[in-house]
């Protein structure tokens, strides 16, 4: 029996990126807990809030999720997954390029995408792997499993974007909207880790001292009072949508594995420019009305490789192995100063300069 070093291989770690910064809300930001009761003339929306604490804090997947959709437009990805409510995002079904099987109510769909080991998006967020369809020759090279009780097919190409398929033993002379390009086969997708960690962001000391003498009949929080009207009525349907107020500080950090040296630089460049968008944009829900303004400020870059890593318990006490870049003040000095930041990472992802 051979097994292949394509599917059980293991990812190198390199070292880790570790990145902080002030998130300061500008305008008042909801991002949603389950109401632990219904009162009469309560919430309607509450806040999430650390169960012991009480104090609302910002999900790290809220922010993670926010900027990956970022980044699937700004890197012009198609709408290949289907997720819940009838909404689609974009994913990798394996780590190699293949096609993503979409039913529709006529026949399949078949769209492109790009395989997690290059796809900018799925190398930083990850991916999960589904059956997808792929060319023959890559199913022997990369010994993937098929999909078993489904035969060979052959891809059709009717447009530049739509594409679709026939069965393998379905004449040429039968086909009368398309062009048979290769043979292609459905297998089993592999998964790609994510490279990127969000912490959950917490509030920092001074704002919990403000918030906790803010008198709303809110614990740190305040009500925000809204009308839904009825357009034939003119009724008001009244709703209290819980925020936290404009002015809160929280502590924002992220992780990101280096895997790649090469690719690091890039996936960086792409998260910087995501905060950079957040900010013109909105962090949590009900964004077009004016919630969730937020703003990033006091960015510092620390970088530990593999070897420092194994140095930690020879290190003296009080001495750090991390490997600071000069802070940077905002977003806009981020992108201004990324190529200050690229030699710094260079000079420490590179092969001979790991130590």
């Amino acid at each position: 029996m051979t097994i292949s070093t394509n599917n059980f291989e293991q990812k190198q770690l390199l070292g880790k990126v570790r990145v902080t910064s002030n998130l300061i809300v500008e305008t008042g930001i909801h991002i949603g807990g389950g109401g632990e009761r219904l009162d009469i003339g309560g919430l309607d929306k509450p806040v999430i809030r650390n169960p012991l604490s009480r104090h609302p804090y910002l999900p790290g997947s809220s922010i993670k999720g926010k900027l990956r959709s970022i980044l699937e437009r700004l890197l012009k990805k198609p709408l290949n997954r289907p997720g819940g409510s009838g909404t689609y995002r974009y994913e990798s079904d394996d780590l190699v390029a293949g096609y993503t099987e979409i039913k529709t109510d006529n026949s399949p769909i078949l769209i492109s995408f790009d395989g997690a080991r290059n796809c900018k998006l799925c190398r930083i967020f990850g991916s999960t792997g589904v059956n997808f369809w792929v060319k023959s020759d890559v199913v022997n090279q990369e010994r993937l499993e098929r999909v078993a009780n489904v035969e060979a097919q052959m891809i059709i190409r009717s447009g530049s974007e739509e594409h679709r398929f026939a069965r393998f033993e379905t004449q040429r002379t039968e086909i009368a909207h398309g062009e048979i390009r290769e043979q292609y086969v459905k297998v089993k997708g592999r998964n790609a880790p994510a490279r990127l960690i969000v912490r959950d962001c917490n509030l920092l000391d001074k704002s919990i001292e403000l918030l906790e003498r803010v008198d709303t009949g809110l614990y740190m929080t305040e009500w925000k009072f809204e009308n839904g009207i009825d357009r034939v009525t003119a009724a008001a349907n009244p709703r209290q949508v819980e925020r936290v107020p404009a002015g809160a500080e929280f502590q924002f950090e992220l992780i990101y594995t280096v895997e790649d040296a090469a690719q690091a630089i890039e996936d960086l460049q792409n998260i910087a420019i995501a905060l950079a968008i957040l900010e013109d944009d909105a962090l949590g829900g009900h964004g077009s009305r004016g919630y969730g303004k937020v703003r990033f400020q006091n960015f510092e870059f620390s970088y530990r490789s593999l070897e420092q890593y194994r140095q930690i318990t020879s290190t003296p006490a009080g001495t750090s192995s991390l490997q600071q870049f000069a802070p940077i003040a905002n977003t806009q000095a981020l992108l201004d100063n990324f190529a200050s930041l690229r030699e710094y990472i260079e000079g420490r992802l590179l092969p001979g300069n790991e130590s």
